[in-house]
């Protein structure tokens, strides 16, 4: 299934997109089924089951996805039944980022075999991970916003996954299965800002800096995110390219990992890594520009699309 948060009418909610580029309102189509087996209080019971935002949802494991899958495939195929619009064609509503207000965005560095070679470095004994804030998080359609405190904006194509349910001291044997599913995220970097203090964060946690989407695949659907290629160009230009089987540390090592150290919780987000290529490793370096479009395509997920635009001093 793929899970997308969307905007319309002035509000955000949550669905699930068919292949024919129709999103289902997931809460709203449990509401009618609800109101089909003559059940009082839908609207409730619903809101218990399948919020209407993606975190919340999120918190409700594998039963709420059970029961969103039959709601989704109750209303597709009862679609003219309803009296309120259940059922949307993607132009007709905005795509956000699938997981809008994460608890934690944690990001892994060094962890390609290829982009730790471009910097130099020696394969990292544990994972190196740092951390962005909900703020950083723009959606598919959104732009890039590029402030006038740098002029070293970096690209970093990222494979996520998000967490489905509380783990803590999870083993890499039962790993996969509290990841909710995956996306596609671009750790975008401030470059010299990263780099005037050991410590990374304030090049890594500017506003807009996250761009995730289009939407969240979920495990059932993709089992298995080894062996998955990834490829970041810049206005048709290929700058990275790789597959998420050269990962020094996979997605069953980090649940493991990042459980010992804290407690995920549903909704958390993990950045994976970027490959080799990003602009400051290249010669001549290649920044982004005002304008310049980044697209991250990944196997068995989609692709991932931003324009980069300049705000302007003071804004």
């Amino acid at each position: 299934m793929k899970l997308v948060t969307f905007s319309n009418e002035g509000f955000k909610r949550i669905g699930a997109i068919y292949p024919n580029n129709e999103i289902v309102d997931l809460n709203y189509a449990y509401q009618a089924l609800l109101e089909s087996e003559g059940k009082l209080r839908g609207e409730q019971i619903a809101e218990a089951y399948v919020p209407a935002t993606m975190e919340a949802f999120l918190q409700g494991g594998n039963e709420s996805l059970s029961i969103a899958v039959k709601a989704a495939d109750y209303a597709f195929h009862n679609r003219d039944s309803f009296k309120h619009k259940l059922i949307h064609q993607v132009e007709e509503i905005k795509l956000e980022a699938p997981v809008q207000k994460p608890g934690k965005i944690i990001c892994v560095g060094h962890n390609y075999r290829e982009h730790i070679a471009e910097m130099g470095r020696e394969l990292p004994p544990f994972p190196v991970v740092f951390a962005k804030f909900a703020n950083t998080v723009i959606g598919p359609q959104d732009d890039i916003p590029f402030f006038p405190i740098s002029e070293q904006l970096d690209y970093e194509a990222e494979f996520a996954f998000v967490v489905g349910q509380r783990a803590r001291n999870v083993t890499q044997e039962e790993a996969l299965d509290y990841v909710a599913g995956y996306t596609i995220a671009n750790d975008v970097t401030y470059r010299d800002i990263q780099r005037r203090t050991l410590e990374w964060l304030q090049g890594k946690t500017v506003e807009g800096s996250a761009p995730m989407g289009p939407w969240l695949v979920t495990s059932d659907e993709l089992p298995d995110p080894s062996g998955l290629n990834v490829r970041l160009t810049v206005n048709g230009e290929e700058r990275q390219k790789t597959n998420t089987a050269n990962f020094v540390f996979d997605v069953k090592y980090l649940v493991e990992f990042l459980s010992s150290l804290m407690t995920l919780e549903p909704g958390d987000i993990v950045l994976t890594g970027t490959p080799g290529g990003v602009g400051v490793a290249r010669d001549p370096q290649a920044f982004l520009k005002d304008g310049d479009v980044v697209k991250i395509e990944i196997d068995k997920i989609g692709y991932l699309e931003n324009r980069v635009s300049r705000v302007e001093e003071g804004k």
